[in-house]
């Protein structure tokens, strides 16, 4: 139900879904899961999440609209914080946290990109979108931000929860790190694709006369990068 919620949505129904619901969400299982969970719950949910992230992320490869594509990808990393969350170690719950504040506000930023190339195209197509580059060269370079942080590029705060809940995998069980390698990589190579694809190319003809970023949008993206920057620097911020 949560891309379906996610593409129907407004955007700022997306922004809050993704930035405050799910993190709630994450949040309530942490503070509800008994620490005397028996293995028998253990292994299949871990199992499902961690095969969620790569089937999430092969969906993403395949999404020609642009607000399904983040939404898939908030999935997939939701995956990852589920899955951390019933190890119920110390690190493991850390990571969790510190990925669900960073995906928070990654996610929120691409719903707000994809909304304001919505509005001048009219279309979440991605191919419809190509050229922005050339159109709003100052838009591209937040979306180049968010899309690095959004694949957990070094040393951003996305890379620290996913380093985390990965390490905490790979010593419950180090089969996990099949999974959780594979689906990091499936994560890169779709966050460039939908950079790339978006602003990259020959503006389109109903593309070239649209208007220029706006000093509200800017705003609001500097409202998201700067939080992500901060906790870059500094990641004890979160605790």
């Amino acid at each position: 139900w949560l891309p379906k919620a996610h593409v129907e949505a407004p955007i700022a129904g997306s922004m809050v879904l993704a930035a405050v619901l799910l993190k709630l969400g994450g949040y309530g299982i942490i503070r509800m899961t008994p620490t005397n969970i028996s293995t028998a719950l253990i292994y299949p949910t871990i199992a499902m999440a961690t095969w969620g992230i790569i089937m999430t992320g092969l969906t993403c490869l395949r999404k020609t609209d642009l607000k399904a594509l983040i939404a898939y990808s908030s999935v997939g990393h939701m995956g990852l914080v589920a899955s951390a969350t019933l190890i119920q170690t110390p690190w493991s719950t850390s990571g969790a946290v510190t990925l669900m504040v960073a995906h928070g506000l990654t996610s929120s930023m691409l719903f707000c990109l994809a909304n304001m190339l919505y509005e001048r195209t009219s279309t979440r197509m991605l191919i419809a979108m190509r050229g922005m580059q050339k159109a709003m060269p100052l838009m591209t370079s937040y979306w180049l931000i968010a899309s690095l942080t959004n694949l957990a590029l070094p040393p951003t705060i996305n890379l620290i929860g996913e380093i985390q809940i990965m390490t905490t995998l790979f010593n419950w069980s180090p089969l996990t790190i099949m999974m959780t390698a594979t689906g990091a990589a499936i994560t890169a190579i779709y966050s460039l694709q939908m950079f790339m694809t978006s602003q990259q190319g020959h503006l389109t003809k109903d593309s070239k006369e649209v208007y220029p970023t706006q000093t509200r949008e800017l705003l609001i993206m500097i409202l998201h990068a700067l939080p992500i920057l901060l906790l870059t620097l500094d990641s004890e911020l979160i605790n």
